[in-house]
């Protein structure tokens, strides 16, 4: 096993890791380009990486592309599940089109910026004042219906499982769910529809590393968005639980298959309740 980690944070205690910071990426080539695994590089990294080196990344590409950008994000998301994306609409910040907007959608509704994330770039439009100072922030209009919650799921899938869900309930602000926004937690048990809209993304898109916020209307799941990129506070164990996660996944990964490879068994996966 031989791995190259680009995010010390993440990847502490990796054995038979070369851990580099991402300005090294020029100096350490040859030990990248025969690395099994180049573990959380840098976004400006990935081409050179997955191209230039043909380096295997994890995440895996698609998480890095679709996680960038809620655009391409919620695009995926409405051809893979349509039945399951809020109503969006995406325009170039014209001033027909911002006129346009504020009189087809239904208010109050979302406004959001393409590249953001833990509820920074989010806003509530419930005014003309309010569409005004968003059209403000943003070459590119994306706004999304206002679903009638006052709370929503994190799922945390890595690799091909699913480690933790839960609720997180409104701040006290309201709007926000985001625990780093003042959200809080609730293990209550998590709907088995949601975990399987999660899954459903995450194996059809190619996600192996991402924290999935599903919101439920009735019984029926929503996909809001996934964060490559998702805090610890939720998942019992903390890094510590990740890292162990991450490490048996690859390793599996990395196992040969094949009639005279047959596959390792996979780890016993952690349960968790859900509703029925």
């Amino acid at each position: 096993m031989s791995w190259v980690s680009f995010n010390i944070f993440r990847t502490l205690g990796f054995p038979d890791t070369l851990q580099l910071k991402p300005e090294d990426v020029f100096k350490y080539r040859e030990e990248i380009s025969t690395a099994e695994w180049v573990l959380f590089p840098e976004y400006w990294q990935l081409n050179a990486l997955i191209y230039g080196l043909q380096a295997r990344v994890f995440p895996s590409e698609a998480s890095y592309r679709l996680g960038h950008n809620k655009i391409e994000m919620t695009r995926a998301f409405e051809l893979v599940a349509p039945a399951n994306t809020p109503y969006t609409r995406i325009l170039a910040n014209t001033p027909e089109n911002a006129e346009h907007l504020w009189n087809e959608m239904d208010q109050p509704f979302v406004a959001k910026l393409p590249k953001s994330s833990q509820g920074n770039g989010v806003w509530l439009i419930e005014s003309l004042q309010d569409w005004r100072d968003y059209l403000s922030k943003s070459d590119v209009l994306y706004v999304q219906e206002q679903l009638p919650i006052d709370r929503d799921i994190r799922i945390v899938v890595i690799g091909d499982q699913v480690i933790t869900a839960y609720w997180r309930l409104q701040a006290a602000q309201g709007f926000y769910n985001n625990v780093s926004k003042g959200g809080l937690i609730e293990r209550s048990p998590v709907p088995e529809a949601a975990v399987a809209l999660a899954l459903h993304l995450a194996r059809t898109l190619d996600i192996n590393h991402a924290g999935f916020d599903i919101a439920m209307v009735g019984g029926h799941p929503y996909v809001l968005e996934f964060n490559r990129l998702f805090g610890n506070q939720g998942i019992e164990g903390g890094d510590a639980k990740l890292r162990e996660v991450i490490q048996d996944y690859l390793q599996r990964q990395s196992t040969p298959t094949g009639p005279n490879f047959p596959s390792r068994p996979s780890s016993p996966r952690r349960r968790f309740n859900r509703a029925a």
